[in-house]
């Protein structure tokens, strides 16, 4: 290279890059990498948190609203059973139209869509104890009787097993009563 003729890092001020240091550079921008790698890890945990506990909170009201429903089923059928219906038809309506009316089958459907598969299964089993009993109240069975008594005891028990599973997917420890 002649005297005149300047290299064009030189030419063109870029002669101090040359012999710059890169190491500081390289570790700033490698911490702020890092850094920002940090963030993300730390905001999609926060995320997953979030979205558990909405999941936790949603299967809390679904399985509230389930059981309620099932209880008011249960308290309109046996008012029903209990009241005076002048044939069969007209009380196997009755009993069934006051199963409908209780949102009963609307909040099955929800438990069926955000319930593990034990919660889905004891829920169920107890909504089926639940309808043996409506069909023995159609068929003339009699509130308290002799009939009556197993279908009312399978129905406590498939209760209280579909409760105590819901407390266990909700973290909740059992009562101990049931």
């Amino acid at each position: 290279m002649s005297g005149s003729t300047k290299h064009w890092c030189q030419h063109a001020g870029f002669d101090k890059l040359r012999h710059m240091e890169w190491t500081p550079l390289l570790s700033t921008l490698t911490g702020a990498v890092i850094g920002i790698a940090a963030t993300l890890i730390a905001d999609r945990s926060r995320w997953r948190r979030e979205e558990a506990r909405h999941a936790l909170e949603v299967r809390r009201e679904v399985y509230t609203e389930y059981v309620s429903a099932l209880k008011a089923a249960g308290e309109e059928i046996r008012a029903v059973a209990l009241g005076d219906h002048m044939s069969e038809s007209a009380r196997d309506a009755a009993v069934r139209e006051a199963v409908r009316g209780t949102g009963l089958y609307t909040a099955s459907e929800r438990l069926w869509l955000v319930g593990p598969p034990q919660v889905v299964e004891a829920g169920n089993e107890a909504f089926h104890r639940l309808r043996a009993i409506r069909d023995a109240y159609a068929r003339g069975v009699a509130v308290g009787s002799a009939d009556d008594a197993p279908l009312i005891e399978r129905r406590r028990k498939a209760m209280a097993q579909m409760r105590r599973l819901m407390r266990e997917d909700l973290g909740i420890g059992p009562l101990g009563i049931e």
